[in-house]
């Protein structure tokens, strides 16, 4: 369905009912929101995983602004700033209070534009693959130590100076080193790529160079669960663990995940789905 937000109509779509009888009761179950990873993709990688989530959360998927079947909108608007505004302004027109916001990769920085701006809104955050500063020089070298010196040189090719050729480079390249296990092709089929959208972020002389959240990270009221992979070739560890520092360190859960590369829930399903499960239980 497509949700009018701050003058956009974004794509939303929910898994499941976020009220359900409980014996003589109805028990509501907490809205987990999911933030998809880009720009430039939709939310159809969470699908089906997320789906298993749905005993414990109402599941709630989004195409942001210009991207998947959202509507594009002013292209000016395109910045961390306004996807921000627009979790807020989703959460508003679909009735959510206190929602689950977990951001994963691009969507991460989302997030933390959202729980930056209004730190009073979400209940929890979940902050997955992300950073809150990009170390592209740290990314070329972990490229380098996963794959060569050949596939390092195309990542800095492409994150320096992005183009839609450079980019078709690195997806056949560099991006089969995101994962520790083979990906399922047809998952890769089914995302609708724009990569006008990514071109407008990515690379240090875009928003993607200028983003630095860590100084208002500390705003931040809410749990926060934190998870990595050790082998994430987008997020090493120094730059994960930057993140966590900047945060509250009584709200924040840290959780490195070992043989992980940048799609955690792709690499260890088992371990990855029983932290967030706990984190969602957890008062």
């Amino acid at each position: 369905m497509l949700v009018a937000v701050n003058g956009i109509r974004l794509f939303v779509d929910v898994e499941n009912a976020g009220l359900v009888p409980a014996g003589d009761a109805m028990r509501e179950k907490p809205a987990l929101l999911l933030l998809h990873g880009g720009p430039g993709f939709d939310h159809s990688a969470f699908k089906p995983l997320f789906a298993g989530l749905s005993d414990v959360a109402q599941v709630i998927y989004v195409d942001h602004r210009g991207n998947g079947r959202s509507e594009d909108g002013d292209r000016s608007a395109w910045t961390l700033a306004q996807w921000g505004d627009d979790v807020k302004g989703l959460c508003d027109a679909l009735g959510l209070v206190r929602p689950i916001v977990l951001g994963m990769s691009w969507g991460g920085y989302v997030a933390q534009s959202y729980a930056t701006r209004y730190p009073d809104h979400p209940g929890k955050l979940v902050l997955v693959s992300t950073a809150a500063r990009v170390d592209f020089p740290a990314i070329f070298e972990r490229f380098g130590q996963l794959g060569g010196p050949d596939v390092a040189r195309i990542a800095e090719t492409y994150w320096t100076a992005p183009t839609a050729e450079r980019r078709a480079e690195y997806f056949r390249t560099c991006v089969p080193f995101y994962r520790r296990r083979p990906v399922d092709p047809a998952r890769l089929r089914r995302v609708l790529m724009r990569d006008d959208t990514a071109l407008h972020f990515n690379g240090p002389g875009n928003e993607q160079g200028r983003m630095d959240f860590r100084p208002a990270l500390g705003r931040v009221r809410c749990p926060v669960l934190v998870m990595a992979g050790e082998h994430d070739p987008l997020v090493p560890p120094s730059v994960s663990e930057a993140l966590v520092a900047a945060l509250p360190p009584d709200r924040v859960r840290f959780e490195c995940v070992a043989d992980c590369g940048h799609d955690l829930f792709g690499d260890a399903p088992e371990l990855a789905f029983g932290l967030l499960r706990e984190f969602i239980a957890t008062a």
